[in-house]
C-alpha cells in the first residue's frame, strides 16, 4: 500500500537566512531582479516565478559551504553573463573543470554555475 499524495500538490517555498536584512533585500530584489511581495517581522518575501522565497534575519547565522537555492534556467552562458553584469562574481570550485563563465558541466546536457549572496549563501544556476 503506498503513502497518501500528501504534499505532492501543495506549492514549495524556499527559506534563506541572512545577517542584514536591508542588504540581502538590495540583493535579492534589485540585483537579482525577484519581485517583492511584502515584508513583515520575520521575513522579507519574494516571488521567484511562482516560488515564494523568504529572506528571514538571523543573529547567528553562518553560511554553509553547499547549495542552498538555486535556479533553473533555459540558457545558463546567457544568464551567467547578466549576472556577471550585475556585479555577480561566481564561485570557482577547486578541482572542477570549469569554463570560462565558472559553468561547470557534469555531463552533457547538465550545466551549473555557482555564486554567493552577500552573506556567504552558496546559489546557483542550471540548465538541464
Amino acid at each position: 500500500m503506498s503513502n497518501p499524495p500528501i504534499l505532492s500538490t501543495a506549492k514549495a517555498g524556499c527559506f534563506v537566512c541572512v545577517t542584514d536584512r536591508a542588504r540581502a533585500k538590495a540583493f535579492y530584489g534589485e540585483t537579482l531582479g525577484l519581485t517583492l511581495k511584502h515584508e513583515d517581522g520575520f521575513a522579507t518575501v519574494f516571488d521567484s516565478n511562482g516560488t515564494t522565497l523568504r529572506v528571514s534575519p538571523a543573529k547567528d547565522f553562518r553560511p554553509q559551504p553547499f547549495t542552498v537555492l538555486g535556479w533553473e534556467v533555459p540558457d545558463i552562458n546567457v544568464t551567467v553573463k547578466a549576472l556577471t553584469v550585475a556585479g555577480i562574481k561566481f564561485v570557482r570550485v577547486q578541482g572542477l573543470p570549469q569554463d570560462e563563465l565558472g559553468i561547470w558541466s557534469p555531463v552533457p546536457g547538465i550545466f551549473v554555475a555557482w555564486f554567493k549572496d552577500p552573506d556567504g549563501n552558496m546559489l546557483s544556476v542550471a540548465q538541464h
